[in-house]
């Protein structure tokens, strides 16, 4: 808002406000005659015949005292804003109205002809913004001299975002750079004018622009821009040699209002991750309202983000349940703004442990679970895979079983994308989970089904928190492949689409998250060197066991179908018998890797119905889907 009350105004400011009273003053001296004149046709002789100086006091009072009253004079105005022009307004028309009552209904000579009231009010208007206007013109003049000195900035976006950035650019002393010019896509706004500057053209001018108007900056004026769209623009920033800025997202603007100081460098977030996803979350997420809630894995990075979401639908009870101590302290502190580690609802427990897990169910009764609990880490999985089968098919089933026995009315278990064409321990262990939960869903009360996604950025581990590590470090970034691409999406947007599938899936369904683009890798890697100097050097160092060159969110032969939300869809999961994993460590030795290996390839192929598996898959990436992109 453009009015700042205070009851103490600084010397500054009084001034200028006094100004504004004798500036509105003049104005209606000059209006009143000038409308008077008009009238009468410039005949001066019949102006005398009119008291057209009885009126100037009566207008000046009611111009201050409804200026008061509209916030006109109560308070600071930006020169020339919208708000202070509708303050204007609303003054000078109440002005006009008592002045017309006035002369209309004053015994014997009138002080002005009625239509001439009309007038002057009007005049009255023009004369007090016209001067606000030459002031704010020249402010802006004096402003952009005085900022020779800054970086020369092209705008991108002219929505509504676009032009409160360029008044914030143009007026605030902590701007950090001073707009020249304009870009927007919209062919609508092609040669628009903002505060001086013209739209120039989209995108594709970028280049020629930041040469024209020597620019050395371009900032992203568009809070809603999509992570591929942040991309390409940055792409084309730096073959013009344009340092990049954004806008934050909305969500993180305060009170939704943009300055100058929210602009910074792309994050990870921003060219990866940042999407709008519609949903009414609120109501979606009426299954966990004055529910018991657990969440297995609550200390990792989905399950505290589970936590964090969860708690705001005011469920009856939110457990969290992890083996990792310090997990707890940081879902609990983050929580609560404290980590006494002293909370009933925080269990320290492990999901391989079978009794204590059927135990904690029995006691807690639990409406709704989210089994986010397991091991994630490819390549060490593929060295130690009996680590895979103990937590994430063992400590799967303990928990299914658990839920089964304790009546649980929604089992949501989340899965990974490599669980699709499977390839890697990680990726077998997983989908055995998918088809055991598809398994209790069928047979059991209640609704279970599994959610499959990708990557999430800022997750414990994930690639790009190694990339800033070997940034800080000097380098070299180690990126296995120059091709190689994964999808990504915030742990934020993730959980938000984990709540809604819970409310929306069904039996023995995987739901699988719309992650948008793949994108590769070696370009995030270059993207995150670039302004470091000297230069961070990027080595390949070859895909790992187990490790495909493009992920993938669907299996070969799964029918994909939309489900109630668009980021969502759905497949059905062929159902796995428990009684395939129960007794495995009876049949596979746990130092015989290979043969466990096997086992857990044959289980999901035979059990599932999944394609056959190649004899080499353990000792190399599966090199007969590179060509088609399904490795």
């Amino acid at each position: 808002m453009a009015l700042v009350s205070s009851s103490i105004v600084p010397a500054r400011l009084r001034s200028k406000r006094s100004l504004r009273i004798i500036t509105d003053s003049a104005a209606w001296v000059f209006a009143l005659y000038a409308a008077v004149l008009l009238r009468l046709d410039f005949d001066m002789t019949r102006v005398e015949a009119f008291r057209v100086a009885a009126l100037i006091p009566l207008a000046w009072g009611l111009q201050f005292l409804f200026g008061w009253l509209f916030g006109l004079y109560r308070g600071f105005w930006i020169n020339g804003s919208f708000d202070e022009v509708a303050a204007l307004a609303r003054t000078i028309g109440a002005v006009t109205g008592v002045l017309f009552i006035y002369d209309i209904v004053i015994p014997g000579t009138r002080p002005a002809p009625a239509s001439a009231i009309i007038a002057a009010g009007f005049l009255a208007l023009v004369g007090a913004g016209g001067v606000r206007y030459v002031a704010r013109h020249a402010i802006d003049r004096r402003r952009r001299s005085r900022d020779e000195g800054l970086p020369r900035a092209i705008i991108f976006g002219t929505g509504e975002c676009g032009v409160r950035m360029i008044n914030s650019l143009l007026f605030e002393d902590s701007s950090p750079c001073i707009p020249v010019a304009l870009l927007d896509d919209d062919r609508e706004k092609q040669n628009l004018t903002v505060k001086g500057l013209r739209v120039i053209g989209g995108r594709a001018s970028m280049f020629e622009a930041a040469r024209r108007f020597n620019a050395s900056v371009l900032v992203i004026a568009i809070p809603t821009a999509e992570g591929s769209t942040i991309r390409e623009l940055t792409a084309l920033a730096d073959l013009a040699e344009l340092e990049v800025l954004v806008v934050p997202p909305v969500t993180e603007l305060f009170g939704g209002q943009v300055r100058a100081t929210d602009l910074r460098e792309p994050t990870e977030a921003d060219l990866l991750g940042r999407r709008i996803i519609e949903t009414d979350l609120e109501q979606a997420a009426s299954y966990l309202q004055d529910r018991v809630v657990l969440v297995t894995g609550a200390g990792g990075s989905i399950g505290s983000e589970l936590c964090r979401q969860i708690s705001r639908f005011g469920p009856r009870r939110l457990v969290m349940l992890d083996r990792d101590e310090s997990g707890l302290h940081q879902v609990q502190l983050s929580l609560e703004g404290r980590a006494l580690l002293d909370s009933p609802d925080l269990v320290l427990l492990d999901i391989r442990d079978r009794d204590r897990v059927a135990e904690l169910f029995g006691e807690i009764r639990p409406d709704v679970v989210f089994h986010a609990a397991a091991l994630k880490h490819l390549p060490l999985l593929q060295a130690h895979p009996v680590e895979a089968l103990k937590s994430n098919v063992w400590g799967s089933l303990s928990v299914l079983d658990a839920a089964a026995a304790a009546g649980v009315t929604r089992f949501v278990n989340i899965s990974t994308d490599k669980a699709a064409n499977a390839c890697s321990i990680l990726g077998y262990s997983k989908r055995i989970a998918e088809g055991l939960t598809s398994y209790f869903g069928l047979r059991h009360p209640g609704t279970y089904l599994s959610v499959r996604f990708g990557n999430v950025l800022g997750s414990r581990g994930s690639v790009l928190t190694a990339f800033r590590a070997q940034i800080e470090a000097g380098g070299p970034v180690t990126v296995t492949h120059p091709d190689v691409t994964r999808y990504f999406m915030t742990i934020e947007e993730a959980v938000q689409l984990v709540i809604q599938a819970g409310a929306i899936g069904h039996d023995g369904e995987a739901l699988v998250l719309d992650m948008g683009e793949p994108v590769k890798i070696s370009d995030v890697a270059r993207r995150l060197c670039a302004n470091h100097v000297p230069e961070i050097p990027i080595v390949f160092t070859g895909l790992r066991p187990g490790e495909k060159m493009h992920e993938e969110l669907f299996a070969d032969g799964e029918a994909s179908h939309q489900s109630d939300h668009e980021l969502i869809r759905y497949v059905r999961v062929p159902d796995l018998d428990p009684t395939f994993v129960r007794d495995v460590d009876a049949k596979v030795s746990g130092k015989d890797m290979a043969s466990l290996l096997e086992f857990l390839a044959r289980t999901m192929t035979v059990a599932l119905g999944d394609d056959p598996v190649p004899s080499d898959v353990f000792e190399a990436p599966r090199v007969d889907r590179v060509a088609d992109g399904a490795l």
